[in-house]
């Protein structure tokens, strides 16, 4: 099983994704379509049903029922773009065998030491694979679109494995913020899914943030500095300074488990004209509508000083906590649980420090929490993934159609 899991995921790191966040198409790149293209193609040689691609790229499948009693239905879904943060052309795995616990050291001077990522201890004598030190690897999520192919293969391959309807489903665009923006629940015909984005090995997420963008344009007033006096407004420090009244504290690199932070993502302009663009994120509802009234309080403050409309501020919401809808689903946990458990994994319940489609599709009516794919250091050239995390996240999925097709 490892070796197809292996040869799988290669095959599907070979595809530059990268989703665009200029983008005003969607999918954001011609890249999405062409590979939902081959991932169907892949699900059409496992003899997969109803293989549809809609004109958003969204690729769905159908495993059918070998059994004659009536059952719920369950989905397993993975996003097909990798992070535009950092490369994923020309993609090229290096398979470290029997990993002996020391220093791995790539292209580029990239070094992942167990020093700084103390769990790499945990993987001595496994199988890691990292990218070159070029490029991201695109574990998150080819991983994940490996594991649910390979999980129909099996399923495929032991019929004795009694199981109802199973549906499949690859998204676009999830890196920006857009994976589900288009796509039909109704038609996707679930009773409950899972997406298997997830990271560490047992990981299991029915909680995530409350999220929201903040984008800044600041007016400056820009003459000569040699008679600026009294009249200059320059909109960079301006911007310097709507940071500075922000918590220091609270920034992605001070921050861990449940506390949220404000992420300063991008920030470009001149003396005239400057743009800010965050991101805004907590886990408490109640904290998060509080860190959004900050940034409208220090808007009126600057404007105040500065004059009006010198600040425009240009904010909503982009998803919810997930728990708030699958803490009515019990059932939806505990079977994800029990695949674990049988798989030989013990399950560590963490919150999704980021976004994840199942987040939305929970909001939209279909419950959906986060199941690990065994990989590491997302969205840079750190990435890894470990074949035997791969292999056991396989499992819980074949595992979870079991247990669901007993009618537990």
């Amino acid at each position: 099983m490892k070796e197809d899991l292996k040869k799988t995921f290669f095959d599907l790191i070979r595809f530059d994704t990268s989703s665009n966040p200029k983008a005003e198409s969607f999918p954001s790149s011609e890249n999405l379509t062409d590979f939902a293209e081959y991932l169907a193609a892949k699900l059409s040689e496992l003899e997969l049903e109803d293989i549809k691609i809609d004109k958003y790229s969204y690729l769905t499948a159908t495993l059918p029922s070998n059994i004659d009693k009536p059952c719920k239905t369950v989905g397993f879904l993975a996003h097909t773009d990798t992070s535009p943060d950092y490369s994923g052309n020309m993609i090229k795995p290096v398979v470290w065998e029997n990993y002996d616990g020391s220093d791995i050291v790539l292209k580029n001077d990239i070094v992942i030491s167990p020093s700084e990522f103390p769990f790499m201890k945990n993987y001595t004598g496994q199988t890691v694979i990292t990218a070159d030190g070029t490029t991201l690897l695109g574990a998150d999520d080819k991983a994940g679109a490996a594991e649910i192919i390979c999980a129909v293969k099996y399923l495929t391959e032991h019929p004795e494995i009694k199981h109802g309807r199973v549906r499949i489903g690859f998204t676009p665009d999830e890196e920006i913020g857009r994976g589900v923006d288009f796509f039909d629940v109704k038609a996707f015909g679930c009773d409950f899914a899972y997406t298997i984005d997830g990271g560490v090995l047992g990981e299991f997420s029915f909680e995530n943030f409350d999220a929201a963008y903040a984008k800044l344009k600041i007016r400056g007033k820009n003459v000569h500095p040699g008679t600026a006096k009294d009249i200059m407004k320059n909109a960079l420090l301006i911007g310097n300074e709507f940071i500075s009244l922000l918590p220091p504290e609270e920034t992605p690199a001070h921050t861990e488990n449940r506390k949220g932070f404000y992420h300063l993502c991008e920030m470009k302009g001149n003396v005239s004209e400057t743009e800010l663009e965050f991101i805004i994120r907590d886990f408490d509802r109640d904290n998060f509508e509080k860190r959004k009234n900050l940034f409208k309080k220090i808007t009126d403050r600057l404007n105040e000083k500065y004059g009006k409309n010198t600040v425009c501020l240009d904010m909503g919401d982009s998803y919810y906590n997930m728990k708030e809808v699958i803490d009515k689903y019990p059932k939806v946990k505990d079977i994800a649980l029990k695949a674990m458990e049988q798989a030989g994994v013990k399950p560590e319940i963490l919150p999704t420090r980021g976004g994840t489609d199942g987040s939305r599709l929970s909001f939209e009516g279909l419950p959906c929490p986060n199941i690990f794919t065994g990989g590491h250091n997302y969205h840079g050239p750190y990435e890894l993934v470990v074949l035997e995390s791969m292999e056991k996240a396989m499992m819980t999925i074949v595992n979870i159609v079991k247990t669901v097709g007993s009618g537990e």
